[in-house]
């Protein structure tokens, strides 16, 4: 989740054409395992139900009140009303969602469902010489302006997103350029779209639907439908759009064709996530998505209510009044009355002050009580990116290292379970459980395993005492050799010295030395605040300046080390397994990965046997694990380096919990010699100016799931490719890892109209993703709605897309019957505390 930047741990920008799984627009994260290693078949992954349900108090119509006001908390005001912009914004998404046609929107599953109020039926009616789609338009549906939704309408999209106009300033044409033309059908009311070659994604494309008036002309697509849209045809129309506040109004439509809306109006409220608990205490919104924090003061709220505990008794259990004792009441009392006036003065005035705090307290928690908080799981997960562009990482086995020194369970329940949600690591980068196209490939890489992982950094040459300073090192000049002899002796005792990382500090007593031992407690120094440091006082840091930004920087595609190539082949034999169909593999030259697949085989393949381990994250047969490593005592280097990583988090104060995640890795990567430096950022600057221009090593971020990942996440995960002025041209590729078979697996999979086929495929580019290790996802996101406890068919939507037309409030919702509903839907488990 968000923003760009993910200051919220929030999730990372895609096209906004991309069918994501949740309401967000900008926001911008190998089968190497055999069959016999997955969980479940690739059908019982695929069928598998959500981990988590949506929580939106569903409620038929007719228990619907018509009529009243929603108040909905939003990030921000919108940028751009045109969701095919670069900046289009969550607030962007929500609008086009209750204006402008859908013709597929998701399910509870996240899978593409025909929209009936805008299709009849939408089918592939032909396959050769060219694929051909032929859509039915619902004979009612029209634009307010009164016109047809027509095939005129489908051009002028086509023509404005293809690609081939560039006045239009668009963010991605993605499935529009496979567009040959589109025709009228046998009357207005069908559209037949002939493509120059197969996609397999087709359902993606026209959603949003657009007026010709919107996309006709680069003028009125650049410019005039930043601020207004000219014809809309949802169940809602946009009435305004205030300048001064940014509250965005929308009506509901008198010519909507379907079922008619039950609110009368909704008010998009444009309100920062770190002022909502304020907003809700004041009554002033009906429904917003919440950090934890403020889920929990809801649930002591509510169960203060159902205590028969108003707010001006709650305040004395455990607000302001709390720490108030009757001797401390009878004190204060006296020198408020004393015979010294000065001192009487103060205290009256700080009894005063007492009681203003405890009465806002009491008012906010009587109000508090009157909302609900609703949960599931966002369509989005947080990853751990590790940037494989230059520097440890850029070796496989480092990063292989990292992922096996992390406990992905761990951190999920870290997160997941105070909140009392099903806290299991998701086991794919392309799909979450209950999609078709999930299956998890987590084996590929493997689980966590400290043996293992300090194994493959010794592989890596990364060993104890590797950052030691050689003695007697030869210079290259006389004068050079002259005084590193006069230095050998000194160099030398030095050398006998034990390694130590500059990022770790000495044990200072018995206890810090046993924390360290058992691995429990992270390195800390070189931890800074950008902008907080004073010069002089801050350690050294490697500079990592942005790819696109140095010209000639010498940024090379990845390729395994050569150490490595033996590895890598038996990791991609692994993966073959599943490529099951004939002629799966491309073996042609340009399109072998170096050192990888059948080209590494051609070079020695009696050593690559099969074992019975998970794929993608062992050091090669014989390798030993350093002896006798105590965790964090024992900072790795080599060739005189110390092996430490720049570990970047957002510093903002809607990022705790992010940052507290950021710890428990720390001291994961600790325990196998890893150190880190943690690097905090502001928000703003967190995802422009690091996570795009590869300014870190490690970082957390999210990605949102997709219905369409052949063609919503092969950008995310492309191979990244050399630019002509020597930067990288990385895509949304910000782990800089990729290769030229999992490009192939995208392309095929996008590009077959075999539905099952296309998923295999996209499995096989996942397992290979995982066995790479450019980034590790670790939880699926908590998503913590706020709601009036009357307010129905609105919450935590989980995959599913809002059904506008059907929030509402319920009818004759009593303060007694609120009160129960309340009871029911509280969740109390949002407000227990961590074990």
């Amino acid at each position: 989740m968000s923003q760009i930047g993910a200051p919220h741990g929030g999730t990372c920008p895609k096209s906004p054409r991309s069918r994501t799984l949740r309401t967000v627009a900008a926001l911008t994260s190998a089968v190497l395992a055999v069959t016999a290693l997955a969980g479940c078949s690739a059908d019982d992954d695929a069928d598998a139900a959500p981990v988590a349900v949506q929580d939106n108090a569903p409620t038929p119509r007719d228990l619907v009140a018509d009529g009243g006001t929603l108040r909905w908390a939003v990030d921000a005001a919108p940028t751009t009303l045109n969701a095919f912009q670069a900046d289009a914004d969550a607030t962007t998404s929500r609008i086009a969602g209750a204006v402008l046609p859908a013709l597929y929107t998701l399910d509870q599953r996240g899978r593409p469902q025909r929209n009936p109020d805008y299709l009849e039926s939408a089918q592939v009616v032909e396959t050769e010489p060219k694929q051909v789609v032929l859509y039915k338009l619902n004979q009612q549906a029209v634009w307010s302006d009164g016109r047809e939704i027509g095939a005129p309408d489908f051009v002028a999209q086509w023509r404005a997103l293809s690609g081939r106009d560039t006045a239009y300033w668009t963010a991605r044409n993605s499935g529009y350029e496979r567009i040959e033309k589109i025709e009228r059908g046998k009357n207005d009311l069908e559209v037949r779209v002939t493509f120059s070659k197969p996609y397999a994604d087709w359902q993606s494309l026209f959603t949003p639907l657009y007026p010709k008036q919107v996309m006709g002309s680069p003028d009125s697509f650049n410019d005039g439908a930043r601020t207004t849209l000219k014809a809309t045809a949802g169940p809602f129309l946009l009435k305004s759009v205030d300048a001064k506040s940014g509250d965005v109004t929308l009506i509901r439509n008198p010519r909507w064709w379907g079922q008619a809306a039950k609110l009368d109006t909704v008010v998009l409220k444009p309100v920062p996530r770190a002022d909502r608990a304020d907003a809700l205490a004041a009554g002033a919104l009906d429904l917003a998505e919440i950090d934890r924090s403020t889920a929990e003061r809801i649930s002591l709220a509510l169960k203060d209510a159902r205590a028969g505990r108003n707010g001006a008794q709650a305040a004395l259990a455990h607000g302001p009044g709390s720490s108030i004792t009757p001797s401390k009441a009878l004190k204060s009392w006296a020198l408020a009355h004393g015979s010294d006036e000065e001192k009487a003065e103060e205290v009256r005035a700080a009894r005063k002050k007492n009681q203003e705090a405890i009465a806002r307290y009491a008012s906010a928690q009587d109000t508090l009580a009157t909302y609900v908080v609703r949960k599931s799981l966002e369509p989005a997960y947080t990853q751990l990116s590790l940037n494989g562009e230059s520097g440890p990482l850029s070796d496989e086995r480092v990063r292989r290292a990292v992922a096996r020194a992390i406990d992905r369970q761990e951190l999920a329940e870290s997160v997941l379970k105070p909140l009392g949600l099903p806290a299991k690591p998701p086991g794919s980068h392309l799909a979450l459980a209950g999609q078709a196209a999930y299956k998890d490939s987590s084996d590929a890489l493997g689980g966590q395993d400290t043996q293992e992982a300090r194994a493959l950094l010794a592989d890596a040459g990364w060993v104890p005492g590797g950052a030691e300073q050689p003695a007697g090192t030869k210079a290259g000049s006389e004068a050079e050799k002259k005084e590193g002899t006069e230095k050998d002796a000194s160099e030398k005792k030095e050398a006998e010295k034990p390694a130590k990382s500059t990022a770790t500090p000495a044990p200072a007593d018995a206890k810090k030395k046993s924390d360290e031992a058992s691995g429990d407690a992270p390195s800390d120094e070189g931890l800074y605040i950008v902008g907080d440091d004073k010069p002089g006082d801050r350690r050294a840091v490697p500079a990592q300046a942005a790819p696109a930004a140095v010209p000639g920087a010498g940024t090379r595609v990845l390729t395994p080390a050569p150490a490595a190539a033996l590895q890598g082949a038996a990791l991609q034999a692994r993966a073959e397994a599943l490529d099951t169909r004939p002629g799966a593999l491309d073996s042609r030259p340009e399109a072998l990965e170096a050192g990888t697949g059948s080209a590494a085989r051609a070079g020695a393949p009696q050593a690559v046997k099969p074992d019975r381990g998970a794929a993608g994250a062992y050091a090669p047969r014989g390798t030993a694990a350093p002896a006798a490593v105590p965790g964090a005592q024992q900072a790795l280097g080599k060739d005189g380096k110390a092996l430490s990583l720049r570990f970047v988090l957002p510093s903002g104060p809607g990022s705790e919990s992010l940052r507290t995640v950021g710890d428990r890795i720390v001291r994961m990567l600790d325990a196998v010699g890893i150190r880190t430096e943690v690097t905090k950022v502001p928000d703003e600057s967190f995802f422009k100016d690091h996570i795009a221009s590869g300014d870190y090593d490690l970082a957390l971020y999210s990605w949102p799931a997709s219905a369409f990942p052949a063609t919503d996440a092969r950008p995310i995960f492309a191979k990244p490719e050399p630019a002509s002025d020597g930067s990288l041209m990385v895509e949304q590729n910000y782990s800089r890892v990729g290769t030229d078979r999992i490009d192939q697996l995208f392309d095929q999979a996008a590009g077959t109209l075999d539905e099952e086929e296309a998923l295999e495929l996209v499995r096989q580019a996942d397992a290979r993703i995982w066995a790479a290790a450019g980034s590790i996802p670790l939880y699926q996101r908590p998503q913590l709605v706020a709601a009036r406890a009357d307010l129905v068919n609105a919450g935590a939507w989980g995959f599913a897309a809002p059904r506008y037309q059907d929030i509402g409030f319920e009818k004759d919702a009593s303060p007694k019957k609120a009160d129960k509903k309340a009871d029911e839907r509280t969740g109390e488990k949002t407000g227990e505390k961590a074990d």
